[in-house]
């Protein structure tokens, strides 16, 4: 009997053997065998997985991220989320859903609550279908005819159809639980349950004994006999709030059983600045006591007892009560299949209710500010923008001390946590503050011939001259791991270039990031312009950014392969420019020189193998094999203790090899390289091909020929001759430092610079130039002659 409770998913407790005993027969219809169960865990597009969860209830939580520790929950599911657009019947592929996602946290270990809408527009479907049928039978009786005329469907009490629904709604949630192996209970309650004391110890009771035994109890409020409202008495106090409709309902049984969160599902993305729908709408992100005076509320959804007030009411009553809310998009066809899940792992959806105000501007407002800032700043001389860029760079070097204490500190609390690869990445030197400077002056020095350079002139007919000019792409978002020497050089060039700027540093770097941010915007300041440049510090994770369709143009990461892959799969709608891997080769020729390729293979793999332009692969030409240059470079790489993986071919070749190379598209970021013997040069351009990742790669060889035609058929970012590979860096080509190293073929490729941070817009002049004039019969004719292109003084 145990057993079959135990496959329901419950955790026995032998000191109450009893109740389980009690609940057996009403269980074991509603379980499902474990192959059914296995079954349902793989389609599920949500993984199953068990957390550790537990927290002392007394306080809300402050922020989004900690919504994931969140052990209890009450969702509230309003009317137009439950039912049809027709409001007859229920809307089944959301419901579904809805309980396949409670289904998951409560299998991950939390306690779920269901606060439900419906039972009302399920009785209103099946009593017009009886009123149907009943009118149908008689017109046939009465007329003796088989065709049946139009009937009138009499208006239906909601009282009526609340008592046909509720048991047909509760059927099917039953069935919908039970394919996840789920077992749920029904309660019905009124305004009198939570105002008599004793209905209220009773009610209490019972749903904490559903918890216990991990049941999820489905609430509602009894429509059947539910009488009205009282009149003002709603949130007089913690203790007092009238059910009058689902909302609070939601509300008063989340203070009641001291839940950690409370979501509610509503037709809208969430509570908004000004009526949802209107153009200046904007999605309130974090919602405080008090702010309710700013907002105007709009009309009530086309179904059920509460508005947007009624929510945000029961909303801020719950919080005061100490407990988390958040009011979101349960309708969405693209959201709903995971609003619920994306909430509770801290992910930005919906109006979060919180207590804590932050001291600094919100996401939002910092994207804002960029924007406008970015504008001001694209409209400053390009001497201007050099001062700028000049005075930082002068600010790095003569606070160079303040700056290496900073890092210091980052460095201190990354001891033991960091691999000695990212703690060098994280490392800032006199050295490297001095590089950086010069890399910012050269940087101030291409910025005087960048914005507004005209690219193109055309006069397209008399007095109607046509222009492109470069422009600033807008605000771009640069996400970074470790680096705090990439803050100065992406704000340098997005200076340079005019573009307003959003940085996400990593967190290990945070002291070091917020010195240099300050700096940024005090070389900024000269000219007004401060806002330009933001540095997140909120808690906003990584994803939730890339969802500001509306105020990021770009996105560049700047990190590991991964970093860049998860962004890129994370992106909704906003571009981005990077590379997901940095898998990079060098070919040896049979014609390579031999005091060349040791050089150029140290280098290129030992000098800082964590970088995404380091040596991945070794192609070595198979006349080379087992001749005093293989057994050199051999030697070399023993010295410099990095472990060989041996190619197909390669080892092949060997009587005893190195291990057998997993994948031939490897990234290893460490001292780690893999050799393969190739053909000739066709084969290795064909290897690059099939297994890089178009970042950078190099053939060394002394035959010109042979090198031309590697340079001209390998279609990577970079191709190089007799050339390390980590010369592919922005501050190496000159550009004075990148962004970031872009292997796809839209806008930029390779080191981005200044010039990949522009693009272009057209300027038409003209003197009441209308088409109708170029027509057939018209008066003028197109010219399209080139002009000359006027050069700028750059002095």
């Amino acid at each position: 009997m145990l057993s079959q409770v135990y496959r329901c998913g419950f955790q026995p407790f032998n000191q109450h053997l009893l109740p389980w005993v009690k609940c057996t027969t009403v269980f074991r219809s509603h379980c499902i065998q474990p192959s059914v169960i296995r079954h349902v865990r793989s389609w599920s597009n949500i993984p199953f997985i068990t957390v550790p969860l537990s927290r002392t209830h007394g306080k809300s939580f402050a922020h989004r991220s900690e919504l994931k520790h969140a052990k209890r929950i009450v969702v509230k599911l309003g009317s137009a989320v439950v039912t049809r657009g027709d409001e007859c019947g229920l809307a089944l592929g959301r419901l579904a859903s809805i309980v396949e996602q409670v289904s998951v946290l409560q299998n991950q270990g939390r306690e779920m609550m269901l606060v439900t809408s419906g039972a009302v527009a399920f009785g209103k479907q099946r009593l017009r279908h009886e009123i149907l049928l009943s009118q149908s039978v008689r017109q046939a009786l009465h007329s003796g005819q088989n065709q049946l005329k139009e009937m009138a469907i009499p208006v239906l009490e909601a009282r009526a159809c609340a008592a046909a629904g509720q048991s047909g709604l509760m059927a099917l949630y039953e069935a919908m639980f039970t394919q996840y192996s789920i077992c749920a209970a029904q309660i019905l309650v009124t305004n009198l349950d939570f105002h008599d004391e004793q209905k209220r110890r009773n009610l209490n009771g019972t749903l904490h004994e559903l918890l216990r035994m991990n049941i999820v109890p489905i609430v509602n409020t009894n429509d059947a006999v539910v009488p009205p409202a009282e009149p003002n008495s709603d949130l007089q106090g913690v203790n007092v709030i009238s059910v009058k409709d689902n909302d609070s309902l939601a509300a008063r049984l989340a203070v009641e059983m001291k839940t950690d969160l409370l979501i509610v599902l509503s037709d809208v993305e969430g509570l908004f600045d000004s009526p949802p729908g209107s153009d200046d709408a904007k999605l309130i992100d974090i919602f405080y006591p008090g702010d309710q005076q700013s907002v105007t509320f709009g009309t009530k959804s086309r179904v059920g007892m509460g508005g947007m007030e009624a929510k945000v009411k029961a909303a801020l009553w719950a919080l005061q009560g100490g407990t988390s809310v958040v009011i979101a998009n349960g309708t969405h066809p693209k959201v709903s299949g995971h609003v619920i899940t994306d909430i509770v792992e801290g992910k930005k959806v919906g109006t979060f209710f919180s207590e804590v105000k932050p001291a600094g501007p919100t996401v939002e407002q910092q994207g804002e500010m960029a924007r406008s800032g970015g504008r001001m700043l694209a409209t400053l001389e390009p001497e201007q923008r050099a001062e700028i860029i000049h005075h930082l760079a002068d600010l790095l070097t003569d606070q160079r001390d303040e700056i290496l204490l900073a890092n210091k500190k980052d460095l201190e609390e990354a001891e033991g946590r960091l691999a000695a690869p990212l703690l060098k990445r994280l490392s800032l030197s006199t050295s490297k503050l001095n590089s950086l400077a010069i890399g910012l002056r050269q940087i101030a020095a291409s910025s005087q011939d960048s914005v507004g350079r005209v690219l193109r002139r055309t006069r397209i007919a008399k007095n109607l001259e046509l222009e492109q000019v470069t422009v600033p792409i807008g605000v771009l978002l640069v996400i970074f791991e470790s680096r705090p020497d990439c803050l100065p050089q992406v704000a340098a060039l997005a200076i340079a270039s005019g573009n307003g700027l959003l940085l996400k540093g990593g967190k290990e770097a945070a002291h070091s990031n917020r010195i240099l941010h300050l700096l940024t915007q005090e070389a900024l300041s000269i000219h007004g312009v401060k806002e330009a440049v933001q540095l997140v510090n909120t808690r906003e994770e990584v994803e939730d950014l890339c969802r500001l369709d509306k105020m990021i143009d770009l996105i560049i990461p700047r990190g590991s392969s991964q970093l860049v892959r998860d962004i890129q799969k994370a992106a909704k709608g906003i571009p981005v420019m990077g590379h997901s891997e940095g898998i990079c080769h060098m070919y040896v020729d049979s014609e390579a020189s031999v005091d060349k390729v040791t050089r150029l293979v140290r280098d290129s793999k030992c000098e800082y193998p964590a970088a995404c332009n380091a040596l991945e692969t070794l192609l070595i030409h198979r006349d080379l094999l087992r001749t005093p240059l293989f057994d050199q470079i051999i030697d070399m790489l023993r010295v410099e203790q990095v472990k060989i993986h041996a190619g197909p071919k390669f080892a092949s070749y060997l009587t005893f090899s190195p291990s057998e190379v997993k994948s031939l598209r490897t990234e290893y970021g460490d001292l780690e390289l893999c050799i393969e013997v190739v053909d000739n040069v066709q084969d290795a351009i064909d290897h690059i091909h099939k297994y890089g990742s178009s970042h950078t790669d190099v053939i060394v060889t002394e035959d010109e020929n042979t090198a031309e035609f590697f340079l001209q058929h390998v279609d990577s970012a970079c191709v190089f001759w007799n050339a390390s590979t980590r010369f592919s860096d922005g501050y190496r080509f000159g550009l004075g430092a990148e962004v970031g190293i872009s292997t796809s073929r839209i806008h930029a490729r390779g080191p981005v610079g200044l010039e990949g941070l522009l693009t272009t817009k057209w300027l038409l002049r003209g003197k009441d130039h209308v088409v109708s004039d170029f027509s057939e019969h018209g008066s003028l004719k197109y010219l399209h002659e080139n002009l000359p292109i006027p050069q700028r003084n750059t002095n």
